[in-house]
């Protein structure tokens, strides 16, 4: 009774950050809902038995990709006031996009063809294997193509968003790194002379 109880209230407020997160006005507050979002789902994985996979979210996701958000998202200088024109415009499409998620995942959890093929593979030779061992052994064999493919998009997300960082936008100050190696002694520094002034 105790664990549906946390079940429950763990997957409420995942529920409501997860909301939170794509109608918040301020991408920070976006960001820092994430995280609460993440830790939610950290201690639904928990309840679970997926003691690596609730780690690894709290450590990778939670201390390093979710500072890389922030940054990027204070760094970008994003303009709030189209984004907030077009939210009603496709949110129809986001809410069927969403819905066709949900029924593909309640699918996929209710199939009974879902388990791993590892921890199979170790029950079916009477090995006992944790769960960490079974999602490796699965991930760098069964899935070693897609885990390769995801790895891609993401270097292909972290040029982009450097490239955004760093695209010239109006009003702002740029570094010219060849002018900079360029310049002569006479033009780092300039003497003017003044004409001493008199105080009463």
């Amino acid at each position: 009774m105790i664990e549906l109880l946390l079940f429950y209230v763990f997957a409420a407020i995942l529920l409501f950050a997860a909301t939170v997160v794509i109608t918040a006005k301020n991408p920070v507050h976006s960001a820092l809902f994430l995280v609460l979002a993440f830790f939610n789902s950290a201690a639904l994985w928990l309840m679970a038995g997926a003691e690596f996979l609730a780690i690894a979210l709290v450590l990778v996701y939670v201390g390093a990709v979710m500072v890389l958000f922030l940054f990027v998202v204070m760094m970008l200088d994003i303009n709030l006031a189209p984004m907030r024109e077009g939210f009603a415009r496709y949110l129809p499409i986001g809410a069927l996009v969403g819905l066709v998620m949900v029924v593909e995942m309640v699918l996929v959890v209710g199939s009974e063809q879902v388990n791993l093929i590892g921890a199979t593979t170790a029950a079916a030779a009477g090995e006992p294997m944790s769960n960490t061992k079974a999602l490796g052994s699965v991930l760098y064999t069964v899935y070693a193509y897609p885990f390769e493919i995801a790895s891609v998009v993401l270097l292909v997300a972290i040029v982009a968003a450097i490239m955004l960082t760093h695209r010239r936008r109006p009003g702002t100050k740029q570094q010219s790194i060849d002018r900079q190696v360029r310049v002569h002694k006479e033009q780092r520094l300039r003497i003017v002379t003044m004409a001493p002034e008199k105080r009463d």
